[in-house]
């Protein structure tokens, strides 16, 4: 049996979705268990990945990083509004609500991920790939052959909607799950 020496992950970075969206998500993911037995990440709140999952050292704490994102991305007055335009995948691996990327995404992720890098130097890094804004709604778990399927399901719904990007999420593991730990509001202007 291979045994995995890495470090538990312990937090990652998200914006939690209104309501309204997060309910027609958690039906999606209930389609999907239904379906075809996903499971995986059902359990995470509906979000979009600013920084995804790390480990935070020993040395600091979650108000560590509360105070990076209220001094360093607060104050840039970074929210916006977004549009969800139906579904997609990333290969056979991960099915997604496909929240449209633009250069807002991409800023609130990198003052975010600088953040944190200012106060955990060492905890995360920047991913050199082009930022893709998603909403999971079942990913790893997935039976192989059936993502074309599952995606016209899921298009058939034509969830297209604008949501305000209002918040950063602070998530902490907890035992075996995510939980949104504290989440602060990101001013609109």
């Amino acid at each position: 049996m291979k045994r995995n020496n890495a470090p538990q992950q312990t937090h990652f970075i998200g914006v939690l979705l209104p309501e309204d969206i997060t309910l027609t998500l958690e039906d999606c993911r209930r389609y999907m268990n239904e379906a075809y037995g996903c499971k995986s990440g059902h359990g995470t709140p509906i979000h979009v990945t600013l920084v995804p999952p790390f480990r935070l050292p020993e040395d600091y704490t979650t108000d560590d990083l509360i105070s990076a994102i209220e001094k360093e991305v607060l104050p840039q007055g970074l929210g916006f509004t977004a549009h969800i335009d139906n579904f997609d995948a990333f290969g056979d691996r991960t099915l997604f609500a496909n929240v449209i990327a633009d250069e807002n995404w991409t800023k609130l992720r990198d003052k975010t991920i600088q953040a944190i890098i200012n106060a955990c130097p060492g905890c995360t890094k920047k991913d050199k790939k082009p930022f893709q804004p998603h909403a999971t709604v079942a990913n790893r778990d997935i039976p192989t052959g059936v993502m074309t399927k599952a995606i016209q399901v899921m298009n058939e719904l034509n969830l297209a909607e604008n949501f305000p990007v209002d918040n950063i999420t602070i998530f902490e593991r907890k035992g075996n799950r995510w939980e949104a730990g504290i989440t602060l509001e990101i001013p609109m202007y």
